[in-house]
């Protein structure tokens, strides 16, 4: 489990808007949310703030399996991170280490109630079917143009 969360995964999670969560709850029911203020802090640990997210967290208490997913929708890559999980509270003698990297980012508009920690236990690789089925002509930058005409967007200059 040493070095999971390799300097790749790391970059990939900081290009990411978002993340999601996802867990199950004491019956089976999956649920799957976005959470926007996420960070991976060591080689096998990330965390995600807990703003507005009561049935993650009660799912976490109830069953800590989860899978965090997180990809670049530009490039069309990302990773699954499957793990255990638990929910750090205000109260916790270690909360403010793993709240410590989302802080800045929360910043005053969104309190952090509490953070989900996950411990990876397996890290696989997110990619669009194309890169597997046309391998030898699908390229990150043949997916960036793809995704921004699809999105209607355009390249910043100067960036």
């Amino acid at each position: 489990m040493l070095n999971m969360l390799t300097p790749p995964i790391r970059e990939s999670a900081r290009r990411s808007v978002l993340c999601w969560l996802a867990t199950v709850d004491e019956s089976g029911q999956p649920n799957v949310s976005p959470k926007e203020i996420f960070a991976i802090v060591d080689s096998t640990h990330l965390v995600i703030a807990n703003i507005a997210s009561p049935t993650s967290v009660r799912n976490v208490n109830s069953n800590a399996h989860v899978c965090v997913s997180f990809i670049d929708v530009f490039v069309q890559k990302g990773y699954k991170v499957i793990g255990i999980a638990r929910n750090v509270n205000q109260q916790d003698i270690d909360f403010s280490r793993w709240v410590e990297p989302l802080a800045s980012m929360a910043g005053p508009r969104f309190p952090i109630h509490s953070v989900v920690l996950v411990q990876a236990v397996a890290v696989e690789p997110i990619l669009a079917p194309s890169y597997r089925l046309y391998a030898d002509e699908t390229t990150e930058h043949a997916q960036v143009a793809s995704a921004m005409r699809a999105y209607g967007v355009k390249p910043l200059r100067g960036i």
